[in-house]
C-alpha cells in the first residue's frame, strides 16, 4: 500500500509503503516503511537525556553522543518520582555532545515541588487530546500553562480537576501499557498512521528504524493510547465483538481466510483515508540545522511539526485536533 493515499498535499509521502493493518479495540495502527538513515540521527531514548531542570518550566535536554543529530520528538515529557514531571510544547536539533535549554516547557503536575535530575526517568508523548494546545503554547514561557487543559482531560476521566497529568498517564499505566503488546512493532517499521475508531487520529514517521522503536511505547500506550482508553471506558464506544473463529477446516483454508480478513481491513483503511478531509497546512519555519528545516504546520483539522533533510521529509508528527477527532461519533473501523 503506498503512503501516497494520504490527503495531506503539504507533505511527499510517496517514499513511504504502508504495511498491513492491525487492529485491537477502537485502534487501529498501520504501519509505515521508509528509508532507515542509519547513523545520522540519534534516538530519544538512548542519544536524549534530560540534563537538568534549572526551574520550573525550564528544561535542559543534551545529546551524549559523539556524533549524530537528536531530533527531539514533539511532546516529549519525563516523569520521575519526587519531582515535578514536565513536557515540552516543541521539537528541536541538538548537535552530539551539544546542550539545548528549552525554557518554553510546561510542568504537567501542579502541586508536585522538586526538580527533575538528570538520573534515572521515563518519558512519555502528550496525549493527543492536550497536543494541539501544547502546540499553540510554544514559545510562551509559562510552567502553568497547560494546567487548565489537563484538568478538562482528567475531568473527561472522571478524575479530580486538577492539573496532574499522571492521575492518567501514572495511575493508569498498566492499563494503558497493555496497548504495547496488542500491536506489534514490525522490524525495519520508521513510523505509524493512528486510528482511533474510523478517524484518522496521527501520522509519525521517524528517521531511522531504531528512532521509531524507542517512540513505539510512548505512542501507542500514551499519546494514542489514552485516547483510546477514554473512548472505550468512559464514552461508553464499545468496539466491534470479538471476530469468530475462522471456519477452516485445513492449513490453506485458514491462510486464504487470513488473507481475506486483512484485504478486508486494509481497504477499509483505504477508505477512510480517502474520506478523511482534504487538508491545506500553514507551514511556518522554526529552526534550521545544516539542511535541516523544523517547521510547524496547522490546518483545519490537523496540526503538528515535521523535518525535512534537503527537502526530503525525515520526521513527521502530525496529530488530529480534539474537535476533529470528536466532530461525531466514532464508529469502529471494522464495521465502518
Amino acid at each position: 500500500m503506498l503512503c501516497q493515499e494520504l490527503i495531506l498535499s503539504t507533505f511527499d509521502f510517496s517514499p513511504y509503503q504502508l504495511g498491513i493493518p492491525q487492529q485491537s479495540g477502537l485502534m487501529t495502527v498501520v504501519p509505515i516503511f521508509g528509508a532507515d538513515n542509519k547513523g545520522k540521527y540519534t534516538g530519544p531514548l538512548t542519544g536524549l537525556k534530560l540534563n537538568r531542570v534549572t526551574g520550573y518550566g525550564s528544561v535542559e535536554l543534551t545529546n551524549p553522543a559523539d556524533s549524530g543529530i537528536a531530533i527531539v520528538p514533539l511532546h516529549i515529557g519525563y516523569i520521575q518520582d519526587g519531582a515535578q514531571n514536565h513536557a515540552l510544547c516543541r521539537s528541536a536539533f541538538i548537535a552530539g555532545g551539544q546542550k539545548l535549554m528549552f525554557e518554553d516547557a510546561c510542568c504537567v503536575q501542579q502541586s508536585q515541588g522538586g526538580y527533575l535530575e538528570g538520573r534515572e526517568q521515563w518519558f512519555f508523548i502528550l496525549p493527543v487530546q492536550l497536543r494541539l494546545q501544547a502546540l499553540q503554547l510554544r514559545g510562551q514561557k509559562s510552567y502553568s500553562k497547560l494546567w487548565n487543559a489537563i484538568s478538562h482531560l482528567n475531568q473527561q476521566f472522571n478524575l479530580p480537576n486538577r492539573g496532574h497529568l499522571e492521575q492518567i498517564i501514572t495511575r493508569q499505566r498498566a492499563f494503558l501499557t497493555q496497548y504495547q503488546s496488542r500491536f506489534e512493532l514490525l522490524e525495519n517499521q520508521t513510523g505509524a498512521l493512528f486510528f482511533l475508531g474510523d478517524k484518522l487520529a496521527g501520522i509519525e514517521i521517524a528517521p531511522t528504524a531504531a528512532y521509531f522503536q524507542e517512540m513505539w511505547m510512548p505512542l501507542v500506550c500514551f499519546c494514542y493510547g489514552t485516547a483510546a482508553m477514554y473512548f472505550e471506558q468512559k464514552a461508553g464506544i464499545v468496539a466491534e465483538q470479538q471476530p469468530a473463529p475462522f471456519a477452516a477446516s485445513n492449513l490453506r483454508e485458514l491462510r486464504f481466510q487470513l488473507q481475506q480478513s486483512r484485504q478486508k481491513l486494509q481497504e477499509q483503511v483505504l477508505s477512510q483515508l480517502a474520506a478523511t478531509p482534504a487538508e491545506k497546512f500553514n507551514v511556518q519555519e522554526e529552526e534550521r540545522f545544516c539542511e535541516l528545516r523544523l517547521q510547524t504546520a496547522i490546518g483545519n483539522n490537523f496540526a503538528g511539526q515535521f523535518v525535512e533533510d534537503s527537502g526530503q521529509l525525515v520526521y513527521a508528527s502530525l496529530f488530529a485536533k480534539p474537535e476533529y477527532i470528536l466532530s461525531k461519533n466514532l464508529t469502529p473501523l471494522a464495521a465502518a
